[in-house]
């Protein structure tokens, strides 16, 4: 599946759906996110049960300032509309892959107990 691009308009539906959504925060004008890109875009391919969204930085400013975005790129991932990564820098192919199946792997009844408690 291709990547999708989220705006203001459909981040927040995008994200507090089911399933896993990767976001990819970018510009570019930033070496570090074209390198990731084509990693991003390739894991997508492989990953077809799982949202990939790119969010550009510069066009949605104030969508990257309500995220806190700092850095770039920064990957967040949201299980079941929960953020459950988040984490600045372009990452290799095989660190991306770690992220994926942690994020698969998480038992979502503790996440929910622990987001309760906080």
């Amino acid at each position: 599946m291709a990547t999708q691009t989220l705006t203001a308009d459909n981040f927040e539906k995008t994200i507090t759906g089911d399933g896993i959504v990767l976001v990819d925060f970018w510009a570019s004008w930033c070496g570090p996110c074209r390198m990731f890109a084509p990693v991003y875009d390739e894991a997508s391919e492989q990953h077809s049960d799982i949202v990939f969204g790119k969010v550009d930085t510069e066009a949605e400013q104030q969508l990257a300032a309500a995220a806190q975005i700092s850095s770039i790129p920064t990957l967040m991932a949201f299980r079941d509309g929960i953020l459950v990564f988040n984490q600045a820098g372009a990452l290799p192919a095989p660190a991306l892959e770690q992220v994926i199946t942690a994020v698969r792997d998480l038992d979502m009844d503790e996440v929910r107990a622990q987001v309760k408690s906080a």
